[in-house]
């Protein structure tokens, strides 16, 4: 019998953006910051399925650099301040901005790849 049959399906973005288990909602999806736990503590589930990449960062990477690189531009055209007030502002804003929503997109792309069963492509 299938074992998803007894879990109602459950939203990507809430359990993953919490980096709860896909399936039960319940257990943690991670082991450490990125790294994926084995298991679900509370329902079983393997999370070997789970292969998120690059593809959370490449996304932060992406957006992040538009809009600071923007605001760095809109700054100086502005203001014309010296160096030292450009790394002392964009420095940190870019560390804080390009880390710390790297669990939560990881966890949510996770989560996606759960609802929609996807696995790893192969030629027959």
């Amino acid at each position: 019998m299938n074992q998803q049959a007894y879990y109602p399906p459950l939203s990507p973005a809430s359990t993953g953006m919490r980096g709860k288990c896909p399936r039960c909602g319940q257990g943690k999806l991670f082991a450490g910051f990125l790294t994926p736990a084995e298991e679900c503590a509370s329902c079983g589930l393997k999370f070997e399925f789970a292969d998120a990449g690059d593809g959370p960062a490449w996304f932060i990477m992406t957006a992040l650099g538009f809009v600071v690189a923007a605001a760095a531009l809109i700054v100086e055209v502005a203001y014309q301040p010296p160096y030292w007030v450009h790394a002392s502002l964009w420095l940190p804003l870019t560390l804080a901005l390009g880390i710390l929503p790297l669990r939560p997109l990881k966890g949510l792309m996770i989560a996606r790849q759960y609802q929609t069963d996807a696995r790893e492509g192969r030629i027959s």
